[in-house]
């Protein structure tokens, strides 16, 4: 047998989600081992829409900047009728609540790119490729053994970890050995992807435009300077031959053409809805496409499985440093199993809204969405971040309808913010530690709970930041949150409350024996302990 290395973490897929995984927990000096069946990063354009939370994970990763180099902002999305005339516009901003434009469109291998690029400058990293796991055993509380084989090899080899990661598509063999199956959410229909690269002029709006054509239904978008992509619904067993595909981009094109159109791909799918019924066993992990499967009617599928990165790396790196208890990981599908759910859910009932359906339904449906597209706060709630609250969770705690009303589960916003060295967004003042936002003096209490978690203490005011925060706690009825590393409200100090009422949810996770009233002194027994930007 081939001698068996021993890492911290071993991810099984070198996609945006597996590798910004391993970005995410080398930022916390955890190092890991992913492993990638092919040799290179995956040529061909895939996912192409992002949001401003997506952004804001980049940023966490430290490729936002390069990110920004080739993304190109989407004005939104724009409901068409058969004969292309708009029904429905639904603005997205430029300046999100995450400091993020709303949507933004690029090119996946160009993401991929940067964020390999990333990797390779992280010692805490290494990518292997050209490797092709097999096998994935974890038998009680030892490490898990992954075995996996070079290209051209016969011959076995192994590694032995404290945690891996899934993160390894549809066809997920991490998911078949965690014995999760599929919860079939009911939908499933084929369409064809066109990506082209054209100079010839495009009839195109700068955001995404979506034909309400049951006869036809489709997709368009910009992607990037000379980048188009079609996406339409295939009738049952439905073929397209070159001519069909041009006669379907025709009323896009502005003139004839002969050759003047590359195709880089054309590609069916089959779109489906459903979400793996158990997420985790044990130090076995699944994120992404292992996961979850999702229409792209709301662009939301790379989306998902970069959240569910951020979401487990942080807990992951404080439970393999010993700073947390091993019950934290137990939180990574309480939150985001029913949140990815809920976002599936939503891009069927998208899809039917804009594509499903025949005769009288279909008419109904579309002059009801044409009617809603008028009323001014169905225009407002479209622009607005798509992403719920997390649920109540022991690492979430809501306090009815009178206490910190709506914020708890929710990520606060990131404005721009001035330090000593000049303007930085909020992200880079708060680090990847627990923190305090607070829009009154801290009290004594609040200074001791804040010293057990190892939690450091911002005030809102004179932060530079035009009012923003401050004016979030406020419509919030807070005048305290204690954020998680993830930037996402753990806690709320309710406006005019002396302490934080009940610690008990999420204190024994933090390895901390009890928290302080406001009378006692702090008896902590291990702080939990913040990993340096």
């Amino acid at each position: 047998m081939s001698a068996v290395s021993r890492v911290p973490v071993v991810i099984v897929g070198a996609g945006p989600v597996g590798v910004t995984a391993a970005l995410l927990l080398a930022r916390r000096g955890v190092r890991s081992v992913v492993l990638e069946r092919h040799q290179d990063r995956y040529p061909l354009p895939r996912a192409v829409a992002m949001d401003d939370e997506v952004r804001r994970i980049l940023q966490a990763a430290d490729v936002h900047e390069e990110f920004a180099a080739f993304a190109r902002p989407a004005e939104g999305l724009r409901l068409l009728d058969a004969r292309h005339r708009v029904i429905g516009e639904f603005r997205r901003s430029e300046h999100g609540h995450h400091g993020f434009p709303q949507t933004s469109m690029f090119d996946q291998p160009e993401l991929e790119r940067v964020l390999r690029e990333a990797m390779a400058r992280r010692p805490e990293c290494e990518l292997r490729g050209g490797v092709e796991v097999v096998g994935i055993d974890h038998n009680g509380d030892g490490p898990v053994r992954v075995t996996f084989r070079c290209d051209g090899s016969k011959s076995p080899e192994y590694l032995e970890a404290d945690a891996v990661l899934g993160c390894d598509g549809a066809g997920s063999l991490t998911r078949e050995v965690i014995g999760a199956v599929w919860e079939d959410l009911r939908f499933e229909e084929r369409w064809t992807v066109i990506d082209v690269r054209t100079h010839l002029p495009v009839r195109c709006w700068e955001g995404v435009e979506q034909v309400c054509d049951p006869a036809r239904a489709a997709t368009f978008m910009r992607i990037g300077e000379d980048r188009y992509r079609w996406e339409f619904r295939l009738r049952e067993g439905e073929e397209l031959d070159a001519r069909r595909v041009r006669e379907l981009i025709a009323p896009w094109i502005k003139e004839s053409y002969d050759g003047d159109v590359e195709v880089i791909r054309q590609a069916q799918y089959t779109f489906r809805a459903r979400v793996a019924d158990r997420w985790r066993r044990g130090r076995v992990f699944l994120l992404g496409d292992a996961a979850h499967l999702t229409p792209p009617f709301i662009g939301q599928g790379l989306c998902a499985g970069m959240r569910d990165a951020y979401n487990l790396a942080w807990k992951l790196g404080h439970v393999l440093q010993q700073s947390a208890d091993e019950r934290l990981l137990d939180t990574y599908e309480t939150e985001r199993k029913p949140h990815a759910r809920r976002m599936i859910r939503l891009a069927v009932a998208m899809g039917w809204a804009m594509t499903g359906g025949q005769g009288r339904g279909a008419t109904l449906r579309r002059n009801f969405v044409s009617t809603a597209c008028r009323i001014p706060v169905v225009r407002e709630a479209a622009g607005h971040d798509r992403s719920p609250a997390l649920v109540q969770s022991a690492l979430i705690r809501r306090r009815g309808r009178l206490g910190g009303r709506g914020l708890a589960g929710t990520s606060c916003p990131q404005p721009w913010v001035d330090v000593d060295t000049g303007r930085v967004r909020l992200d880079d003042l708060l680090g990847d530690s627990f923190t305090v936002l607070s829009a009154v003096p801290a009290a004594p209490w609040l200074r001791a709970v804040a010293e057990g978690i190892g939690a450091q203490i911002i005030g809102t005011n004179g932060l530079g930041d035009n009012g923003v925060l401050s004016a979030w706690l406020r419509g919030g009825r807070a005048d305290a949150v204690l954020l998680r590393p993830d930037h996402v409200v753990m806690d709320v100090v309710p406006a005019g409350a002396d302490d934080f009422t009940d610690t008990s949810s999420w204190a024994p996770l933090l390895c901390t024996t009890r928290l302080p009233s406001p009378t006692e002194p702090l008896t902590v027994t291990t702080p939990l302990r913040s990993a340096s930007r």
